[in-house]
Parts: C-alpha cells; sequence; structure tokens
C-alpha cells in the first residue's frame, strides 16, 4: 500500500477505493432471483412454433407468421398487465415501409410496445428491447420454415419475463418493454420506434437491446455460459463539428452515455447477477455489423447491445439443414434457457436501478485548466428523491470509475488537488434509498439528454 498527500488529507490506496460507497439493493437480488428459465423457454417454443416470423411473411394466420406472432406478444403484454392492475400500457408503434432493398413493396411494420409509467417521472424512460422477426439464408425468403430460436426470439423472451417481474413493482422513472420488427430487413422497427419516441418527447435515457441472448457454445468451439458481451458506440453520431472540436481537447472518446450506461450495466452484474462477468466493447457493434440499438444512437440516445460472448454462425440466418454431417439453422435445441434468463435478470435489475435511481445530471460542466482543483457545475433537479450527487474519477486509462466522493445535494462541488489533467471525470445523482444514476461525463459528449 502507498500513500499520498493531497492537500492537508492524507489519502491510502485502499481508502481511496473505499469512497466507493454504494449501498446494497435487497429488492434488486429480489428481481433478479424472480425471472424464470423455464418461462422464457416456454415462451421461445410459442415463438418458434410460429413457422416463420420474417417481416415480409404471412399476417392473417392465426398460427404462422409475423402476424401471428405480433398478435400473441400484445396478449401477453395485455396478460401481463391485467395481473397487476393495468400498470401496462400496451401499444402498436407502426409504420408502412416501401422501395427499400429488403422491403421492396409496401409492408406495414410493426412494433408491440409496453410502457410502465413511472410514479415521479413518467416521462423518463429506460428500455429493454428484442427483435420478432426472424430469417434463413436468403434475406428475401419469407416463406421457409425460421425458427429464430437464438436470433431473436432469445430477446423477445426475455423482454416478456422481465416485464412479468418488474411489473410487480412501481418506478419512479418509466420502463418501457419493446419487440421490435423489421431488424434483418433494415433496423426498421427500431428507426419507427425512435422517431415516435422523439416525436412523444420521451427522455430516453437507456436503451437496452437483446440481439442473442441464449446461445452458449461458439463456432470457435467455447462452451461459456458466464460472461456476455455490452457492446457500445464512443462518440455520438449526432456530434456536430464544434462538439468535435471541443472534445478534441477535453477527451470523451470513451465516456459517451452509451458507454457510460454499459459501464453501469457491468457494474450491475458485478454486484446483482452471480456467475457472470460482462465485457465492455468499445464498438458500436460486431465488427462490421449491426443491430437494433443503432437507430437509437443515430438519433441521439443513450444505447447499448447486450448479447452471447460466443456466436455460432452455423445457427444465424441459415436453411434447415444438414451438410456432410453439419447441422445449420437456429432451432431451440441451441438455446440455454438457463443462460438467457441470466441475461434477462442482467436487463431486469439494470432497467429498475435506473428508473428507482434519480435521472442523470444535466448541464454537467467541469473547469480547471492551469490549476491545482477541479471544480464542477450541474443542474440541480427538483427530484424529490434525490439525497445528493457522487463525484467520480478514474484514470484515463482505467475502464471503470475507481474513485469517488460524495457531495450533498448541491449544484456544484470542488475536488481540492486533484488535478484536471490527470484524471477522466463524472457525476451521478444518488437517490434517498442510495440507488444512483449512470454517470454522467461533463459536456455534449457525456449528456444523456
Amino acid at each position: 500500500m502507498f500513500s499520498f498527500t493531497l492537500g492537508s488529507l492524507l489519502l491510502s490506496q485502499s481508502l481511496i477505493a473505499n469512497e466507493l460507497n454504494y449501498r446494497d439493493q435487497a429488492q434488486l437480488h429480489q428481481i433478479a432471483k424472480a425471472v424464470s428459465a423455464e418461462r422464457i423457454g416456454q415462451d421461445i417454443q410459442t415463438l418458434v412454433n410460429f413457422g416463420t416470423r420474417h417481416t415480409l411473411s404471412e399476417t392473417q394466420s392465426p398460427t404462422r407468421g409475423i402476424g401471428a406472432a405480433r398478435r400473441w406478444i400484445k396478449a401477453e403484454f395485455e396478460r401481463i398487465s391485467k395481473q397487476c392492475g393495468g400498470c401496462l400500457e400496451v401499444i402498436e408503434v407502426s409504420d408502412v415501409i416501401s422501395g427499400e432493398k429488403r422491403i421492396p413493396n409496401p409492408t406495414e411494420v410493426v412494433n408491440i410496445i409496453a410502457i410502465q409509467r413511472g410514479a415521479v417521472e413518467p416521462n423518463r424512460m429506460v428500455m429493454m428491447s428484442g427483435d420478432i422477426d426472424s430469417r434463413v439464408s436468403d434475406v428475401m425468403d419469407f416463406t421457409s420454415d425460421s425458427p429464430g430460436a437464438n436470433d431473436n426470439a432469445s430477446g423477445v423472451a426475455g423482454t416478456l419475463e422481465a416485464a412479468r417481474v418488474l411489473s410487480q413493482y412501481r418506478f419512479n422513472g418509466s420502463i418501457v418493454y419493446a419487440a421490435l420488427s423489421g431488424e434483418e430487413q433494415g433496423l426498421f422497427g427500431g428507426k419507427i420506434l425512435a422517431a415516435y419516441a422523439k416525436k412523444q418527447g420521451w427522455q430516453v435515457h437507456g436503451v437496452l437491446n437483446n440481439d442473442m441472448i441464449g446461445n452458449i457454445t461458439g463456432i470457435n468451439g467455447v462452451t461459456d455460459n458466464t460472461t456476455a458481451r455490452i457492446f457500445s458506440e464512443g462518440t455520438r453520431v449526432t456530434e456536430t463539428k464544434e462538439q468535435a472540436r471541443v472534445r478534441r481537447f477535453t477527451g470523451g472518446e470513451v465516456d459517451s452515455a452509451s458507454r457510460n450506461l454499459a459501464r453501469y450495466i457491468d457494474t450491475i452484474a458485478d454486484r446483482y447477477i452471480p456467475n457472470l462477468d460482462t465485457m465492455l466493447v468499445y464498438r458500436l457493434d460486431r465488427f462490421g455489423r449491426g443491430g437494433h440499438h443503432r437507430p437509437f444512437n443515430d438519433a441521439g440516445f443513450s444505447a447499448v447491445r447486450i448479447m452471447e460472448t460466443n456466436e455460432h454462425y452455423d445457427r444465424q440466418h441459415q436453411d434447415l439443414r444438414t451438410e456432410n454431417g453439419r447441422v445449420y439453422g437456429d432451432t431451440i435445441d441451441g438455446v440455454d434457457f438457463d443462460y438467457a434468463a441470466k441475461l434477462t435478470a442482467l436487463n431486469a435489475v439494470s432497467m429498475a436501478s435506473m428508473a428507482w435511481a434519480p435521472a442523470p445530471p444535466t448541464a454537467v460542466k467541469i473547469s480547471g485548466a492551469v490549476e491545482a482543483s477541479t471544480h464542477f457545475t450541474w443542474q440541480q433537479s427538483s427530484d424529490p428523491t434525490i439525497a445528493g450527487y457522487r463525484i467520480y474519477w478514474r484514470y484515463t486509462s482505467e475502464p471503470q470509475w475507481q474513485f469517488s466522493r460524495d457531495v450533498g445535494k448541491v449544484n456544484q462541488a470542488i475536488l481540492e488537488n486533484i488535478v484536471i489533467d490527470n484524471y477522466t471525470f463524472g457525476v451521478a445523482a444518488i437517490s434517498q434509498d442510495g440507488l444512483e444514476s449512470p454517470v454522467v461525463f461533463p459536456g455534449d459528449v457525456g449528456a444523456f439528454e
């Protein structure tokens, strides 16, 4: 152990680490335990039984195609809502798409959305999403059987299960459960919902997109049910030239709102999800590929992708077949329900924590160039649940926050003799119950609004 002097205060390395004061939340442990692998497995099987859920597939049949799948999902959300006394607002958010490479003819792309309104800030949202649609090798083949068990019945089943569990609680902020369509044809469901959210004026502080959360055996031969990946973009794609110019001199390339959302979820995994280690991947998505969180990033929202660590490409976007003894196709026998439940629990606990916690601080600013100390200001919220604010900092090369200090219910603070040049900083809001918001990096780069 080493020690050093900051002003007149002698701090040891262990003492600084202990400043990361966090009050363990019994309810979050209860939420994690309430997620059922059995129910998730049943929902995946139901979705597989629709034969195909291709965006261009049958919509009138009661048993086959994406229309039947959508109606079942909507009925399931409505059943969940009935059990919680009507706590969910179940709606369809849709648009007609045509003239696109993968949707050449007019096609209604329909998202099924359930909104659990918050009691204090109903317009503040955190969202979990999964994709309804499935596909085979030919992206335009809408008639062949396409089970889509892992890609992405697992994400929809997880979203339904999160709704079952979280609908038993009341939150300060709102939670949105989204079953999105049109992902395989060009991320159209996400585009439609992101535009709807903007039109409604939703304050979307986090989108947790779940795409393939049930496979534990990769094409690389690795079987692993203890890790998951969280993909997050760096700087916002909506960044202006002036914002980029400021960032060049102040930093923040790895501290966008999406990155700090990912850090938040990673910390939740460490605290509340046994035998799960999440990997922060500093990339929008897998190399050169895309997912349904991207339309929300494109709209300027904080959004990440949560998924398995080791993918099996023989089980993605494949016709059902066997060639030379090698089996292809996304069938339910390739899904591990316990693992899907583990990742669903991660989502549920992360959303519950954010929805109970105050909103991330706004208008966070920092100064201290050519000074011995670092100065912070932010807009103090009128949220009655806020107990105070916590300043975080870390070495610029570190992936997670290392040090913190509670500064009370104020709108400005100074870290004496902590030099701005040596660290990356952020501010979080803390509730009276000890729950905290994601950390906000100062300036436009890190803002959640």
